[in-house]
């Protein structure tokens, strides 16, 4: 044994029969327990998704995500006061346009559903900040995230074409006043082609958050049906990736960090806290997201409804465990319930 061994060892030799050091003397009492608690939670690291519609005067309950809507621009008004009265910093928009059609071609007007609620925000709570999903899930009518076509008799997204769109899409937002684009579709190259759009547009100081390790997750279910946009054929594994791989996830994000990255994200959350790490270990320094996706939520929901789980338990140890892995920030629909419990 070696000195070092030895004076560890001394450090923990019973005394009297009992434990010289006693790990429970820390946690006798609330207060010192706060004190000395690692990993803290504010509502300064929540981003709150919002599901935007065509119409008016609309709010519609999303049955499969409790206590989530989606809602017409003219009814974003209070629903934006109240979240930044709770003082959650930031909302991440998600449209369901009027109408689909191949190519999401709605999805880049400057009238659109999200350039119209992210003018809306912005004139009724100017300093909260507005995050805007960059996909065509929700605007195409066959349902995948970008230009789909038959190569060899199987249908597939066409990578490149897709990223000429996804420029478009991006600087529409940018123009109606979208402080950050974060682009969810994993096409290769994506983020390049973003920066270099939106510099050559004129707004070279709109961040990228990329959804840089995003799987092709069983999680996305109440999702899809919020935003009404599962897919009308096939799934989503030749972009999104493999749940089995956990190395590729730290090539992608590299390779975003090289096309200009501004802040990195995992999804999902909880089934990847150890992807969340890996990546937060490789780039310490660069901000990492992580989303607390649909299903996640849900599965609480349901669970509590039952009486099987105490919800703010559980949800609060998932939002302690998602900073603990690594992340800075967090997408949860449980933002507005957690920023009340943890006032």
């Amino acid at each position: 044994m070696s000195s070092d061994q030895e004076g560890r060892a001394a450090d923990v030799r019973p005394v009297g029969g009992f434990p010289a050091v006693r790990m429970r003397r820390l946690r006798s009492h609330a207060r010192l327990r706060d004190l000395v608690r690692e990993t803290t939670v504010t509502p300064n690291d929540f981003i709150l998704p919002l599901f935007v519609r065509s119409g008016s005067g609309t709010r519609t309950p999303i049955a499969s995500m409790p206590g989530h809507d989606q809602m017409t621009v003219d009814l974003l008004g209070p629903e934006v006061d109240e979240i930044s009265s709770l003082g959650i910093p930031a909302v991440i928009l998600f449209g369901i346009p009027e109408r689909k059609d191949a190519t999401g071609s709605v999805a880049w007007a400057d009238d659109g559903i999200v350039q119209q609620a992210v003018r809306a925000i912005k004139d009724r709570q100017p300093d909260l900040l507005v995050i805007t999903d960059l996909c065509f899930c929700e605007y195409t009518d066959h349902g995948h995230c970008g230009i789909v076509n038959d190569r060899h008799g199987r249908m597939d997204v066409d990578n490149d074409a897709t990223l000429e769109i996804l420029v478009k899409q991006a600087v529409s937002h940018a123009r109606a006043g979208a402080d950050v684009i974060a682009p969810s579709g994993m096409m290769d190259g994506m983020v390049a082609a973003l920066r270099s759009g939106l510099d050559d547009a004129g707004f070279e100081n709109v961040p990228i958050l990329s959804y840089a390790a995003k799987y092709a997750s069983a999680f996305y279910g109440p999702f899809r049906d919020a935003a009404e946009s599962a897919p009308q054929f096939g799934d989503r594994r030749t972009y999104q990736m493999d749940p089995a791989n956990g190395a590729e996830a730290l090539r992608e994000v590299a390779l975003d960090l090289a096309e200009g990255a501004d802040i990195l994200m995992v999804k999902p959350a909880l089934a990847y806290l150890d992807i969340i790490r890996r990546v937060k270990d490789a780039h310490p320094d660069v901000p990492l997201a992580a989303y607390n996706v649909s299903g996640e939520f849900s599965m609480v929901k349901a669970a509590a409804a039952n009486g099987w789980i105490d919800e703010r338990q559980v949800a609060l140890e998932i939002l302690t465990a998602i900073r603990r892995a690594g992340a800075d920030m967090i997408l949860t629909y449980f933002a507005k319930d957690a920023a009340r419990w943890l006032a």
